[in-house]
């Protein structure tokens, strides 16, 4: 029952990630022809592999993670408090900061880690990164041999799906039908690329994933039929 587990015992997380290179031409060839294997049965036979190049950022092996936002609650007595905060850079110090924050404060047995298609995406993204670095892979993220009740993530989307595995549930329609102040305010996943290689504003980016990271405690409160989070109560840390 997840009324049970402690909130803050709780680390909230969302990764925003781009293709590894501003553009097709930046791959070798062999690389270029892996790209266009990889993605052959997601193109439309009019679409090329340099057209499709756009959305690399989704695939471990053809992306990378430009920054991971985290958030936890700090709650004492009856006063509630959650602080964000994000790692962005080089993305092999990304990594390894996120390890240090696993290893040093969130590595406990009581410990889990909970975002949206996180199971899915934010989570096997990031350790295959780090096994792309040499980053060693902290307990948390280390499935190997574990059973599927030992696991230690949530995931907001598998909560919502209540065994329904074919269907899928975006962020910003969760936020919207459960009446939680919408993170898509300002860009969504689709410009990321864009603002990170173009505009070069990774500030617009590392906003954007805190606001993430927010709406996924939303939603998790929601699921508890707790009260959500008022602005008071969030800190950017």
């Amino acid at each position: 029952m997840i009324e049970k587990i402690q909130l803050n015992n709780i680390l909230f997380l969302d990764i925003e990630t781009v293709p590894q290179f501003d553009s097709y031409m930046g791959m070798d060839e062999e690389t270029k022809k892996l790209w266009e294997n990889k993605t052959q049965y997601q193109r439309r036979d009019e679409v090329t592999a340099e057209d499709f190049y756009e959305r690399a950022g989704i695939w471990a092996e053809f992306g990378k993670i430009i920054c991971i936002s985290v958030g936890y609650f700090t709650n004492k007595a009856d006063i509630r408090n959650f602080r964000t905060t994000s790692f962005w850079g080089e993305e092999k110090k990304i990594l390894q900061d996120f390890t240090n924050l696993l290893n040093q404060y969130f590595n406990g047995a009581a410990h889990v880690l909970c975002g949206h298609n996180a199971k899915e995406f934010d989570i096997p993204f990031i350790a295959r990164r780090m096994i792309i670095h040499g980053v060693a892979l902290p307990d948390k993220l280390n499935l190997f041999g574990k059973k599927p009740w030992e696991v230690p993530h949530l995931d907001t989307l598998e909560l919502w799906k209540f065994g329904d595995y074919k269907h899928f549930t975006s962020l910003r329609l969760l936020t919207k039908i459960l009446d939680i102040p919408s993170p898509k305010d300002d860009i969504d996943g689709s410009e990321v690329a864009r603002v990170f290689y173009i505009e070069k504003d990774i500030d617009r980016i590392i906003t954007y994933c805190e606001k993430d990271v927010i709406a996924v405690a939303q939603i998790f409160l929601r699921f508890r039929r707790d009260d959500i989070l008022i602005e008071d109560e969030i800190t950017h840390v």
